[in-house]
């Protein structure tokens, strides 16, 4: 059975813990909002209505599927915010992307806005494509390769465990 110490060795492995991070502050801001604010609609909106969403969809499991999407997004987004768990919360928020770009934006193609004609109401919008989506994915990988950088709770946590050289 692994020891504290070594479950924090493994870990420190997974993240880079580096002084220059700056980089990433704005990153994790974004992404942690973003996916925050996405949950935050759903629920705000009732999860029964995201629950007919997927079951418009046809996905299986579709109330297991909404609630897991829904704490995915809440969840993974703070702990992207506060800069903890990276390397671990990515996996589901990346799967929660994924499906989304494949069930729903695919069709819609690349662009994520898409000017569909102007009105004396204003602007008229289609359905946005994939993009969005994969700058999400682009910024959760850069987030895990790059580390979650300065004022993060893992870097907090690792220098403070004298993992602080690792990495470097």
């Amino acid at each position: 059975m692994y020891r504290m110490s070594n479950l924090a060795g493994i870990y420190a492995r997974l993240v880079r813990v580096r002084s220059d991070g700056w980089w990433a502050l704005p990153l994790r801001l974004i992404v942690g909002f973003g996916f925050m604010e996405h949950g935050y609609a759903k629920l705000a909106r009732g999860a029964g209505s995201f629950i007919g969403i997927l079951e418009a969809l046809h996905m299986p499991a579709a109330p297991f599927l909404a609630w897991a999407t829904i704490l995915t997004e809440l969840i993974g987004g703070f702990c992207v915010l506060i800069g903890a768990l990276l390397p671990l919360v990515s996996l589901p928020m990346a799967a929660v992307l994924i499906v989304a770009i494949v069930t729903v934006h695919l069709p819609n193609g690349f662009s994520s806005i898409k000017l569909e004609a102007i009105t004396p109401e204003g602007p008229q919008f289609g359905q946005p494509g994939y993009e969005t989506d994969l700058l999400y994915l682009a910024s959760l990988a850069a987030l895990v390769l790059g580390g979650p950088g300065l004022f993060a709770l893992d870097t907090l946590f690792l220098r403070r465990l004298g993992y602080a050289a690792e990495n470097r």
